[in-house]
């Protein structure tokens, strides 16, 4: 949009010969509130989750996931899910799953549980705490 309107002002300026300096600044000033509002909110962790969790895992039990199913993960203790093959690892791991166990977690798996499946953390702090905040909503 910025380019048409550079491109448009380029070839034929519209500025009042009274007031040049004045229209400038005040269409400066236009254009700089449409770029700052243009800034998208960032997204909720429900759609964090969706792109970028729910490649391996689930809400409730799903057949064919590579991860365990993540309702009520929020206050369990590591590795008790029913109906998933955890690695050893994780169920002596001894973790109940705190937000701060959580964040720990999805940030550097292999650190914080050796030996455990999950191969892939989330570096990105605000999305992992929007991300855990979603999955204390979800009840089993």
């Amino acid at each position: 949009m910025l380019a048409a309107i550079a491109a448009f002002w380029a070839s034929e300026p519209p500025i009042p010969t009274e007031y040049p300096m004045k229209f400038q600044l005040t269409l400066a000033a236009v254009l700089a509130g449409f770029a700052t509002s243009a800034v998208a909110a960032p997204p909720s962790g429900e759609q964090v989750f969706k792109q970028r969790c729910t490649v391996c895992h689930s809400v409730q039990p799903a057949p064919g996931k590579m991860g365990p199913p993540l309702a009520g993960v929020v206050g369990r203790k590591a590795g008790s899910a029913p109906g998933y093959a955890y690695s050893n690892a994780m169920k002596a791991s001894g973790i109940t799953w705190t937000p701060d166990q959580l964040d720990a977690f999805v940030k550097a798996p292999g650190k914080t549980v050796p030996g455990t499946k999950m191969l892939l953390g989330a570096p990105n702090p605000e999305e992992r705490a929007a991300v855990i905040q979603y999955l204390g909503t979800l009840k089993k």
